[in-house]
């Protein structure tokens, strides 16, 4: 594991709660765990073919991302390999997308825990359908 990851404290009490609750409990919409520093996101998501996939990035959070009504996959490429962004970082959302093709994938199954930390693109949303899911917005520290 990212020494970064095991060093922040937000990051070990998003991985406890995973580990403690039952996500599939919480209503839909953010639920604050420590205030800004650590939140969820109960969303369902329609799915997309990979090529209508958007890689993205996040400056003041990792994503740790929690399939929950079934299989997902993602895009993913190092944010320094990104060479496309589709403008500038939204600070408000700390967002920023780019319109690098997707070259390479990872698959979760429905619990599995995927951790996107700022220096990895990633798509999400890619299959078929709609997903119910959790997206834990970890601060990073």
């Amino acid at each position: 594991m990212d020494e970064r990851l095991m060093n922040n404290p937000y990051y070990a009490k998003a991985i406890e709660y995973i580990r403690t609750h039952d996500l599939n409990a919480l209503e839909n919409g953010r639920h604050e765990l420590d205030g800004y520093n650590l939140f969820v996101n109960i969303v369902d998501g329609k799915m997309r073919p990979v090529q209508e996939a958007r890689l993205e990035v996040h400056d003041i959070y990792i994503d740790v991302q929690v399939p929950l009504s079934k299989g997902e996959t993602y895009g993913v490429k190092p944010r320094s390999a990104c060479t496309s962004p589709d403008g500038e970082m939204n600070l408000s959302d700390d967002i920023m997308f780019f319109d690098d093709p997707i070259e390479e994938t990872v698959s979760a199954e429905a619990g599995d825990i995927v951790t996107f930390a700022p220096d990895m693109a990633h798509a999400p949303l890619i299959g078929e359908g709609v997903i119910h899911k959790a997206i834990f917005k970890v601060k990073v520290v």
